[in-house]
């Protein structure tokens, strides 16, 4: 394996088209566990090794913003002992990996409702982010408590607020400005979005954000997919023809 992600690391590198912006739904880890006859526990811990791994590639090929749909404002309706398992490891993935990410330079940073989340896992994101604030290398951008509908919604909510004060004018609106005031207002938008376990949707994921964003699907289970997995996904975006709306003009 080493030798052909190393092939495929150089492949990258010689093409120089890395996205700045990566975003991963990572789906699959309760059917990965269910296939194996395993507790559901044991997919998502699974999970949480394939981020390791996929965020250390990151920062080696050079992706500058790497963001994880971690947990989502609809996956509150998951029975409560699986909720609970998923904070539980949410806090203490926290604390075992800020280390490495400090060693590597990582930039921890949240997109979600932080106030919604218990007590214990916000005090750990908190540290996290904090711990991590002046590292310039990769920034690792957790989705968590994250709904795209509920993102706009709050972005409308303050647009209209900020109006009411004079703070801004209805000229002023257009689609820089909603941009500065959702989650993700200080990252570019994701120029490709990688989907595992072979769903076919953004599951209310980035909605605004991915209106042109490039989609990769593996229908590789999140807990299977590996680092020449991902080298792959980039492989492929920088062999597309990006043209945002235009059309390529024949000479």
């Amino acid at each position: 394996m080493d030798a052909n992600l190393n092939r495929l690391k150089k492949e990258l590198k010689d093409i120089g088209q890395i996205p700045a912006h990566v975003a991963i739904i990572m789906d699959g880890n309760g059917r990965w566990a269910q296939e194996k006859n395993l507790p559901l526990g044991e997919g998502h811990k699974e999970g949480v090794k394939t981020v390791q791994k996929i965020v250390r590639i990151s920062g080696e090929i050079g992706v500058k913003v790497l963001t994880l749909y971690t947990f989502s404002k609809e996956n509150w309706k998951r029975p409560p002992k699986e909720v609970t398992f998923l904070m539980k490891l949410l806090r203490s993935t926290v604390f075992k990996e800020i280390e490495e990410l400090m060693e590597n330079d990582v930039k921890l940073i949240l997109s979600g409702d932080i106030e919604g989340l218990p007590v214990s896992q916000k005090k750990a994101m908190e540290y996290g982010i904090k711990k991590t604030k002046n590292n310039n290398g990769l920034v690792l951008n957790l989705a968590l408590n994250y709904g795209g509908r509920t993102e706009i919604v709050n972005a409308i909510r303050t647009i209209v607020a900020d109006f009411d004060e004079n703070k801004i004018s209805y000229k002023d609106i257009n689609e820089e400005l909603v941009s500065n005031y959702l989650y993700t207002k200080n990252l570019p938008d994701p120029d490709l979005i990688i989907r595992t376990g072979g769903e076919l949707r953004l599951s209310n994921f980035l909605l605004w954000q991915s209106s042109y964003s490039e989609l990769y699907i593996s229908k590789k289970y999140w807990p299977d997919f590996n680092e020449e997995d991902f080298c792959n996904a980039l492989l492929d975006f920088s062999r597309r023809e990006r043209r945002f709306g235009g059309r390529k003009i024949e000479r």
